[in-house]
């Protein structure tokens, strides 16, 4: 009997290319999951929900997407967006976040359906968002330094192991992963346990949020999301697709992580994206041919399903480890991203002070008319760069457009 012309297509490369992808999921993502909703003070269950709905709605979109397409389109969702939720934790409402989030889902649908989400984003210059999102995430840094000194012999440890990883350079060992091994051995020789609670080894439990909607909330979590997850992970995934010689349907890649995203908040998660770093894996030369590459996907997708399924014991963890750890591997995680923030804001040379300005306003923990600072953040970044280098701005604007049409 013939095989199935997908399981002639497996290959050993694209194989490997899943499981690092995955590897990259499980210990650069979920200790970032873990510190957020420490920052939100979610329960258990809300915890256990969140991660089992945005792994396991992720997983199916990805598989389905990648069978449909024979495509590696890797699905999960928005760190910097997931970031940039931690950041508003006392400023709103949970029920508030997931009203917010249900929107953002719906807004993506809507700009996918209509075909002008990159038509939006050219006009909102990179640079200036970047700013934003580096200033509005330099909070998660400056703990990570507190911890360190605080906590010396946990944080510490976590640390080094991070740096050890940062200097192997090795895709198989993940910076955060080395970090959680040796931070986990010092809880363990320190005795630093928060709680006797045993780690609760059963299936997800699904929490059906409380869903509110506020134009303070609308304005200050909804349209950063949006452009977060289109910006930062839509745009410059399904880009790497389409460099790598796929003919990528982004249209209707993009109605289907709407789709998910609407999902995703119903039971407490936030949006869905292309995943950025994901797609640099399983669509890479190292993933093997070209059109066996969609093989990379299925793997990491089917093994991310894993971690939705060990969704509440993860999220026990929570009362179980030392604060200190879990602050320092969030801030860990989200290092890479605050330096490519950094780094993409402020290297391309152009739109410094409108992104300089933005990184400022989003690190003051300020509240205007009811909506937070890093709406305002983008606002100030646009009118300076509108005063002071509007040809560089005007400039900007000029080099998009070709490249959107293209």
């Amino acid at each position: 009997m013939k095989r199935p012309a997908f399981l002639a297509d497996f290959a050993p490369a694209a194989f490997w290319a899943g499981v690092t992808a995955f590897i990259w999921y499980a210990f650069g993502a979920v200790p970032l999951h873990l510190g957020v909703s420490d920052q939100l003070g979610l329960t258990a269950a809300q915890t256990s929900s969140w991660i089992f709905i945005v792994w396991f709605s992720g997983a199916v979109s990805s598989i389905a997407l990648t069978l449909h397409y024979r495509q590696p389109i890797p699905i999960t969702w928005t760190i910097p967006g997931l970031v940039y939720i931690g950041t508003l934790a006392g400023d709103f409402t949970y029920a508030e976040v997931v009203g917010a989030s249900l929107l953002t889902g719906a807004l993506i649908v809507a700009l996918g359906i209509v075909g002008v989400g990159g038509w939006i984003m050219r006009w909102l210059p990179l640079p200036i968002i970047l700013g934003m999102f580096g200033g509005s995430i330099l909070a998660y840094m400056t703990r990570l330094v507190g911890a360190t000194a605080e906590h010396f012999a946990v944080a510490g440890a976590a640390v080094a192991g991070y740096l050890v990883g940062r200097v192997l350079r090795s895709q198989r060992v993940p910076p955060v992963g080395l970090a959680i091994v040796t931070g986990g051995v010092a809880v363990a020789v320190t005795g630093e346990i928060q709680s006797a609670q045993a780690v609760a080894w059963t299936l997800p439990q699904l929490a059906v949020p409380s869903i509110s909607f506020s134009t303070p909330a609308f304005v200050a979590i909804t349209l950063p999301l949006l452009v977060l997850s289109m910006g930062m992970g839509n745009v410059q995934g399904l880009g790497f697709l389409a460099a790598q010689g796929y003919q990528v349907p982004v249209n209707r890649i993009t109605v289907v992580v709407g789709i998910n995203s609407l999902v995703n908040a119903l039971l407490g998660g936030h949006p869905a994206i292309v995943a950025r770093t994901g797609v640099a894996i399983v669509a890479s030369p190292d993933a093997g041919p070209i059109a066996r590459r969609y093989w990379a996907n299925l793997v990491a997708a089917g093994l991310t399903v894993v971690i939705a399924l060990a969704a509440m014991p993860v999220s026990s963890l929570l009362a179980v480890l030392p604060r200190a750890y879990i602050v320092t591997l969030a801030g860990l995680a989200i290092l890479p991203a605050f330096q490519d923030a950094l780094e993409k804001s402020l290297g391309t040379g152009r739109l410094r002070m409108g992104t300089v300005v933005a990184f400022l306003v989003a690190a003051t923990p300020l509240t205007f008319v009811g909506i937070t600072s890093a709406f305002w953040a983008i606002v100030a970044g646009l009118m300076i760069s509108v005063l002071v280098e509007r040809d560089d701005l005007f400039q900007y604007w000029q080099v998009r457009e070709p490249a959107r049409q293209q």
